[in-house]
């Protein structure tokens, strides 16, 4: 062991020799960028400058250089590589590997993911797949370890994590703390399983997971030692959540797109409290509009100082997350750094991952590690006699779908009933909605009504359901409905479009029902199609697809559904039925 050591400290002394030797120009640096401009965020100021690289590292800048390798940056501006603070990749709908490929090239170097979706289907396999394939793309790829799986006790998940089962991963290098903390019921409630996951991570960075959560509640919540949220909505509400000490995560994801209603927050002011992230975005919206680029140049379009976003994409979330190797352009600090073509518009010319320029070729040595969590949909065959909805009274409630958000607000309709059960109302554009327990462990189904997606006839059917992930239809008709959910069945999980009893669009997702095995470009025409198969059952939401899958989320205000059936996020239980 002392000789092993011996020729690491050898080692290391000679890194870092090289590292002086190059950045004081005694010999060529290993790579440099010539000719470009640097975005100072510290001074906001911007200089020409070369950019001189000694294997991952920055030993130069504000001088002209010499390389073994020189790339001609003329007329271009250099920025630190982006941070994603908070993401599931499962909700990419690729692997690890395609998600690699599929956003690096857009410079999002660095991404904090929770491993959420896939631990409610498998639990730690989940979060052992995730980190042995960190150890192989390209982008560094950090965990934070799920910490509500399940979310509740109000859902049927295929596994449940408890403390003992998160410790064995806690000393992992890729691990940086406790993930986003969404049972903040349990936690004003003093839970035991709640507290004792706090106090374990209480050394590391805790995300919080807050909808709405104000005043002296919120206080009791931050004074646990969590410290983001991703879940603000509002202005007012990351004011106070700012006030109190709160790093605010930008989010704007396919569905939850909070960053038109937070622009006024993004200031240069809080910038060193505030940072970006994603949480949901799927391979689509990323073809069609970006990824944390897309935030970038959204957020300067609405008047945002490129100081306060470009430091909120990269710096911030670095320190936040005590990265604190990366997020400058500056000697000594990690070599991921972006070329634009176009500042305000972030038009990426050139990334470069840990000294490494990116490109296609770049992708193809990585060590790919099998897809876990196969066949894993146990769901038994179902018929429409099953999705008859419970009588709720006179009227029935229904959740109402707030496009753009997760939220969905807690409606109440006079439905036509038959046989005594409510049923769907096109006229009030009232449709079902049915959570079927997939797991293989109770055979739940629970009924109700949705309102906001438009369907006039057909159905829509998932696999993707936070967090538990069983399955979740929607329709305009029940025959519709059980033929949906089936053919999820066949295909090992996925995204189901029928209509007449015909799937008109599918997209199977084997890997534990979440995640495809084909490129990102194949799940992005395939995703074209189901939204042209959903546009022509009459939806009228932009996302219907990840909508749906919000739909069972029971720490989400107001109205959810699981396979218990309805839920009152605000009371926090189930909807009592007659």
């Amino acid at each position: 062991m002392a000789g092993h050591r011996v020729l690491g400290i050898i080692a290391m002394n000679n890194q870092l020799g090289r590292r002086v030797d190059q950045g004081k120009r005694s010999s060529p640096a290993d790579l440099v960028l010539k000719g470009g401009r640097v975005f100072d965020l510290i001074s906001g100021s911007i200089f020409e400058s070369d950019v001189a690289i000694c294997g991952g590292t920055i030993v130069g800048t504000c001088e002209e250089y010499r390389g073994t390798v020189e790339i001609d940056v003329s007329g271009k501006t250099i920025v630190p590589g982006f941070i994603d603070t908070h993401l599931h990749i499962e909700s990419s709908l690729v692997t690890p590997y395609e998600f690699d490929r599929c956003v690096l090239p857009r410079g999002i170097t660095t991404a904090i993911c929770d491993p959420h979706e896939i631990s409610n289907v498998i639990g730690t396999n989940g979060i052992r797949y995730f980190l042995d394939c960190a150890e192989q793309t390209l982008m560094d790829i950090r965990v934070q370890l799920s910490s509500c799986v399940p979310a509740t006790g109000f859902e049927t998940s295929g596994a449940s994590l408890d403390i003992g089962d998160l410790l064995p991963f806690k000393d992992h290098h890729k691990v940086i703390g406790l993930a986003e903390f969404m049972n903040y019921p349990g936690v004003l409630a003093k839970d035991v399983g709640c507290l004792a996951k706090l106090d374990a991570f209480s050394d590391r960075p805790i995300d919080g997971h807050a909808p709405q959560l104000l005043g002296a509640d919120l206080n009791g919540y931050l004074a646990t030692g969590i410290r983001t949220d991703h879940e603000v909505t509002t202005a007012d509400e990351a004011r106070e959540k700012l006030r109190k000490g709160m790093h605010v995560l930008v989010r704007e994801g396919s569905v939850s797109k909070d960053l038109e209603a937070l622009i006024p927050i993004i200031t240069e002011r809080n910038s060193p409290f505030i940072a970006l992230c994603t949480d949901d975005r799927n391979p689509l919206d990323i073809g069609e509009w970006g990824h944390i680029d897309h935030m970038i140049r959204t957020a300067i379009a609405a008047g945002v100082e490129p100081l306060a976003i470009y430091r909120a994409a990269s710096i911030s979330a670095a320190q936040l997350f005590g990265l604190r190797d990366r997020g400058l352009v500056a000697p000594g600090w990690r070599a991921d750094l972006v070329v634009l073509d176009d500042l305000e518009a972030c038009k990426v010319s050139q990334v470069i991952c840990a000294g490494s320029p990116v490109a296609d070729t770049s992708f193809g040595n990585r060590k790919i590690i099998p897809p876990v969590g196969r066949n894993s949909v146990k769901s038994s065959a179902i018929t429409k006699e099953q999705l008859r909805a419970p009588d709720f009274g006179d009227e029935t409630p229904v959740i109402g779908i707030m496009p753009g958000k997760i939220i969905t607000e807690h409606l109440r309709f006079s439905l036509p009933h038959e046989n005594g059960r409510p049923q769907i109302d096109l006229t009030q554009d009232v449709i079902k909605i049915a959570v079927i327990e997939r797991h293989g462990k109770n055979g739940n189904i629970g009924v109700g009504f949705v309102r906001g997606f438009g369907l006039q006839r057909g159905a829509i059917a998932s696999t993707v359901g936070h967090d538990s992930h069983n399955v979740t239809v929607v329709g305009a008709c029940e025959n519709d409905m059980a033929c949906a959910a089936n053919r999820l069945r066949e295909i090992e999980g996925g995204f189901v479009v029928v209509h007449n009893g015909e799937v008109l669009a599918e997209i199977a997702l084997p890997v534990a029902g979440l995640m495809s095995l084909e490129t990102h470009e194949v799940v992005y025409q395939k995703l074209v199609d189901l939204r042209q198969a959903a546009i022509e059952l009459g939806t009228v939401l932009e996302e219907p697809f990840l909508q749906v899958a919000f739909l069972p989320l029971p720490v989400i205000p107001h109205l959810k559904i699981t396979d218990r059936g309805l839920f009152d996020v605000d009371r926090f239980s189930l909807v009592a039925t007659r």
